[in-house]
């Protein structure tokens, strides 16, 4: 994908394409990951899972597995502290998971008992020979059976009265009003679906009690320090008696941003039997049971003028939840933030409801709501330009955000270039020309985004700064980051060294990075999700860079005689006079005498970010604009897509290299989205277990793509910078339906988009006359 990014030629390392510092040990097989730890005495884990969708557990017969030759040990629900878990720390009631079910299973898959046992093999012969008792319950699979009159209540104990776990509700101005003024109306129901992260790596994790129980867990993880709370609470444990270390992750995209039963258990059969205890997925494991992203269904009323002016819009969302509650909390607060994005909406009413269903549970997933929020709102604005006989980018122009302007009840935006991305992607894709001369087969359409720059809602209700850092300098010439930010194979490694050299002028191979362990590195940070990294840790390590340099010129300055603030330089390795570069010191030399001057005590800084307040969500929102162009069979219905243009404003571009690639992923998991995954699932049953059934794009299935990065400057971001890796994901799927249209005349409220329904839409495709 051929891009076009901004240039700071007053910038050393900002604007550089850094190749990842950890590429070389993954290219050679040299990065280890959780699954390939092994420590001395190592015993394997294998987790037993409910067969059935929704029971009461009478009994669980452990005997025949315990007594088989290599198990060391087996536990149940029973043997545990049955403390209840969430990430919702903020809201207690929301904590509806157990790391061993105790009284009920509640989709299939739901974990139920675990054993340690010699190898692998071991393990998994074990499983089989343990034998549970169920009484069988009605169980319910979508939203509208898990809320009919009569319906089961999946969690009975809760003293909820249905199978809404939560709601969420936003009132900003009078929408039924602003609907009577209106000159056109368009209600919509959407029904986007669940799809999996299909991460390369499935989870797994290695722990190992001390002789006193404290444990080191080593896990496949977005979130070491969550990780840590939750893990000593359900252990029953103080937190700093456990400690998480993240190796390198295979890929999380908000699929390993909690604990899990697996790092549950390998911590309390490592504390049981002494040994260390190592659990690892199978793929078949992570597609029944794993994480997913939320099935929702959507309904959209927005009201317009005859020019295309919003006037309101009521939106209600009910999210399919899955067994538990997971992230459906943020998930269901989020998406009516979404809904209300983008755009100016004087009115606007969101209702938003979470479910339980008995299925295996929805979590975050990149875009965290965006995604179906937008295919939601952008294929109505796409729709309602035709009806109002509007350019679908002119409507987008009437009512697009400019810096200053509000999100309904939720934020103030503060940089902006959502217009100017509209105006470059019409021009780069020749938007114009192509959308009112239409080739026969072919189409093109639009989406587009806006995405948080990291939360700012304390959802985990951590009493710690949201980010934080400590920077240590050596008389070699060198500097130590140490941070708990997670690199998850999005490169935030490399763009917060590329950070602290620019900070303090050091060249990249002088500077060493130490992340994500919970003994060893700063403990306020949340971890990587909502794409914080960049904003929030990078303002946390400029911040202590800061530090190290004020003490650094104040040694140099005085051996000099300079004034400290208006004529010291940091860079080339060296501290010198602005005035005069040949007056002034290598940065070891600087180091060495001010350790001296202060008794050989280390020079360090320490920084933490906590945003100033900027409304609920985030301090900074990025925006971007996309354009799909398709062909489309009309004998098979096959779409093939030609080009993606995309044009978005992430701020200052740190590292242009590293933004392409989020680009480039985004694309690759919004065409999955769109066209092709999905869960096929029958009686709670998910029956494409293999990455043979589950379809995703390959790398040929990739089009050609342009993009471009609009020039703004976030005053809240570290040298300007705000998100460039989940917005992307979100414009594809309305750009891609919006440009199918285009191309046949079918529109889709629901996804994929299939060759069989455009073939349906199309007429082509008819259902069988009944018998």
């Amino acid at each position: 994908m051929s891009s076009k990014m901004c240039k700071y030629p007053d910038k050393a390392f900002v604007g550089r394409s850094v190749p990842r510092l950890d590429a070389p040990v993954k290219v050679t097989g040299q990065a280890r990951y959780a699954g390939d730890m092994k420590l001395p005495g190592m015993l394997h884990g294998k987790l037993l899972r409910s067969p059935v969708p929704h029971a009461r557990i009478l009994n669980v017969d452990v005997s025949k597995a315990l007594a088989l030759p290599g198990v060391k040990a087996v536990i149940t629900g029973r043997d545990t502290p049955g403390i209840r878990y969430g990430n919702w720390r903020l809201v207690p009631q929301t904590q509806d998971e157990l790391p061993l079910a105790t009284d009920k299973v509640r989709f299939i898959g739901d974990e139920i008992a675990a054993v340690a046992a010699l190898d692998a093999e071991i393990a998994e012969e074990a499983i089989h020979l343990i034998r549970v008792d169920y009484e069988e319950l009605p169980a319910v699979f979508d939203v509208e059976s898990s809320l009919a009159p009569g319906a089961p209540l999946i969690h009975d104990q809760s003293g909820l009265p249905s199978n809404i776990s939560l709601d969420r509700k936003i009132d900003v101005g009078d929408v039924e009003a602003a609907f009577a003024r209106a000159d056109y109306i368009r209600e919509d129901v959407f029904r986007p679906q669940p799809v999996s992260h299909a991460y390369l790596e499935p989870c797994a994790c290695l722990a190992q009690a001390d002789p006193e129980g404290r444990i080191t867990l080593w896990t496949s993880t977005q979130t070491p320090y969550i990780v840590q709370c939750l893990l000593a609470s359900t252990l029953g444990l103080p937190e700093n008696h456990v400690r998480v270390i993240k190796p390198f992750v295979g890929g999380g995209f908000g699929g390993k941003m909690e604990m899990r039963p697996w790092e549950f258990c390998a911590a309390f059969l490592a504390r049981r039997t002494g040994r260390p205890v190592r659990f690892v997925l199978t793929r078949a494991e992570e597609l029944i049971a794993g994480r997913r992203r939320h099935g929702m269904n959507i309904r959209s009323k927005t009201g317009f003028k005859k020019d295309g002016t919003i006037l309101a819009r009521d939106f209600e969302v009910y999210l399919d939840g899955g067994a538990y509650n997971s992230m459906g909390p943020t998930a269901t607060f989020l998406v009516g933030n979404f809904g209300a994005m983008l755009y100016n909406f004087p009115n606007y009413r969101y209702r938003g409801y979470h479910v339980y269903t008995n299925k295996p549970p929805a979590g975050a997933m990149r875009g965290f709501g965006a995604p179906q929020a937008l295919f939601a709102s952008e294929s109505q604005m796409n729709m309602a330009a035709e009806e109002l006989g509007l350019d679908p980018i002119d409507l987008r122009l009437r009512n697009a955000m400019k810096p200053g302007d509000e999100i309904p009840g939720v934020a103030t935006i503060s940089s902006c270039g959502f217009i100017e991305s509209l105006e470059k992607v019409a021009e780069m894709s020749d938007w114009r020309n192509k959308r009112k001369n239409p080739t026969p087969g072919k189409g093109i359409g639009v989406g587009c985004y806006s995405f948080i720059s990291g939360g700012v809602f304390n959802w985990f209700n951590t009493q710690y700064n949201f980010s934080a850092a400590e920077v240590r300098v050596y008389d070699d010439g060198t500097a130590h980051l140490l941070t708990m930010a997670s690199d998850i194979g999005q490169g935030s490694d490399t763009v917060l060294r590329q950070i602290l050299s620019e900070e303090l002028g050091l060249s990249l191979d002088r500077i060493r990075v130490t992340s994500a362990d919970t003994a060893m590195t700063p403990k306020a940070d949340l971890g990587s999700w909502g794409s914080r990294v960049t904003l929030m840790a990078g303002n946390a390590v400029v911040q202590a860079a800061r530090q190290i340099k004020e003490q650094l010129a104040g040694s140099v300055s005085a051996r000099f005689n300079l004034n400290v603030i208006h004529e010291i330089a940091f860079g080339d390795n060296r501290i010198f006079s602005k005035a005069r570069p040949d007056r002034g010191l290598s940065f070891g030399e600087a180091v060495a005498m001010t350790m001296k001057a202060n008794r050989g005590a280390e020079i360090t800084g320490r920084g933490y970010y906590t945003p100033r307040d900027r409304g609920l969500v985030t301090p900074a929102f990025s925006f971007g604009a996309q354009v799909a162009e398709v062909e489309v069979d009309p004998d098979t219905g096959l779409i093939r897509v030609e080009k993606m243009t995309t044009a978005h404003d992430c701020g200052t571009v740190i590292n242009p290299m590293s933004v392409e690639g989020q680009l480039e992923g985004s694309v690759h998991m919004g065409l999955g989205y769109a066209l092709c995954e999905n869960f096929v699932m029958r009686d709670g049953q998910t029956l494409n277990t293999t990455f043979l059934d589950y379809k995703m794009p390959a790398a040929e299935d990739m089009p050609p793509g342009e993009s471009f990065c609009v020039d703004t400057y976030e005053p809240d971001g570290p040298f300007g910078a705000k998100e460039a890796g989940e917005g992307l994901v979100s414009p594809t799927a309305p750009a891609l339906a919006d440009a199918v249209w285009h191309a046949t005349g079918v529109r889709c409220f629901d996804l994929p988009i299939t060759p069989e329904k455009v073939l349906r839409g199309t007429g082509r495709l008819k259902d069988p006359e009944p018998a």
